[in-house]
């Protein structure tokens, strides 16, 4: 998704330019995005999310601080309280367009200056922070001895941080003394969220830990395994996305569809043939086929595998969505095929991988292709494995003649 461009006048009153994921159909809310200390609304972590958010029906805003040295230029004065003014200013300007955040999401020092921000946003639902320190202190150690003299002697001095420069003044130094953030958190009464990696080199996980007790419930913690503090393998951004998603969900409206809708089927019943060693008939109402393993891992090669079922059921889908939005809009859409391949990915959590490849054919704007792949990525077979299900085991009862219904519940697995 390119997003839109969306300006607003910063806590300053400068113009300052960020990109808005609108999702494709109603919304169920809408969030802003912090960057962390060194990057910009469009790092990995700030893409993915937002997108990832767009996706789940999360309308999301993401970006740059005024001072934080992305965008070209000659650099601007660094300072924390112009972060959460900007995010302050960012909420109103989103309510003024119609668009009010109820959800705050940040990245490293974006984390804080969301905790910080909220306290005075009475709109907002909840606060997810990723990588996010406890305290502002840890900022000095990116700096040298000798810039910290010129500061106290200059009042001022520029540095290079990340391979960016930036000014610093000595009015930052003495609000990274002044703002405590365990105690702003301790009397926001907010839904929180903590994710942090503890291998973050960055900011250590004690930070994590720091925020987490000092909020209050209901809170969450999520770790972030072997992810590094920019989230800069895309496994990792893309489960902190799925994460903060999944759990946003809670605080929010129920999503409801904007697309036409397939009727559900009436079930699907998987039984031995005893023809080979897997070999499986499937029946759904009055449809049949089979399922099988190759012949390589002792199957008879009669049938897809179950993961191939589980891509046939994503690609189905995906191409029965972007036809029924195709025909809504009007696109001269001739057709639309979708090819899934699923793969394990070592080392990525969850392991499972669907690459979906889709052709559409027909005269199609730019703009028309580039709206249908974003609804592609909300059909509902792609929102349930993304978002993950609740599977319900329940065994026969033939011959427990204790179990009047002839089921025995096993519980969920």
């Amino acid at each position: 998704m390119a997003g839109t461009t969306f300006t607003f006048a910063g806590g300053s009153g400068s113009q300052l330019s960020g990109r808005l994921e609108p999702p494709e159909g109603t919304p169920r809310g809408w969030a802003i995005f912090a960057h962390c200390f060194t990057c910009g609304k469009d790092s990995r972590a700030a893409v993915h999310i937002s997108r990832a958010l767009s996706r789940a029906g999360i309308g999301v805003l993401r970006f740059d601080f005024a001072g934080s040295g992305v965008g070209g230029g000659q650099a601007e004065p660094l300072s924390f309280a112009s972060d959460v003014d900007d995010l302050r200013a960012a909420a109103r300007a989103m309510a003024a367009a119609g668009m009010s955040p109820s959800l705050l999401v940040g990245h490293s020092l974006g984390g804080a200056a969301a905790i910080i921000a909220a306290a005075e946003l009475p709109g907002i639902a909840a606060v997810a922070t990723i990588g996010a320190p406890a305290d502002l202190q840890h900022l000095l150690r990116f700096l040298r001895p000798s810039d910290l003299d010129s500061i106290a002697s200059e009042g001022e001095a520029s540095v290079e941080i990340a391979d960016r420069p930036f000014v610093i003044r000595r009015s930052f130094l003495e609000a990274v003394e002044g703002i405590d953030v365990e105690t702003v958190i301790a009397s926001l009464r907010r839904p929180v969220l903590v994710m942090h990696s503890p291998r973050d080199q960055v900011v250590d996980i004690d930070h994590a830990s720091r925020i987490f007790v000092a909020a209050r419930h209901p809170k969450s913690f999520i770790s972030l395994d072997t992810a590094d503090h920019l989230l800069t393998a895309a496994a990792d951004a893309n489960y902190a996305a799925a994460m903060v998603g999944a759990w946003a969900s809670r605080f929010l409206p129920l999503l409801t569809a904007d697309l036409p809708q397939v009727e559900l089927a009436e079930g699907v019943v998987a039984t031995e043939t005893l023809a080979g060693k897997f070999q499986l008939k499937i029946r759904s109402g009055e449809h049949t086929l089979f399922a099988d393993e190759p012949a390589s891992v002792g199957g008879l090669g009669t049938g897809l595998s179950p993961y191939d079922l589980v891509s046939a059921g994503l690609a189905a889908c995906t191409v029965m969505t972007v036809r029924l939005y195709a025909d809504r809009k009007g696109f001269p859409l001739e057709r639309a095929s979708t090819t899934v391949q699923h793969e394990k990915v070592p080392d990525m959590m969850p392991p499972d991988r669907f690459t979906r490849t889709i052709v559409l054919d027909g005269p199609l704007s730019d703009d028309q292709r580039t709206r249908i792949l974003e609804i592609a990525d909300r059909c509902p077979v792609d929102l349930t494995l993304i978002r993950g299900s609740d599977v319900q085991t329940k065994l026969s009862g033939t011959g427990q003649a204790a179990d009047p219904t002839g089921l025995v519940d096993l519980g969920g697995s």
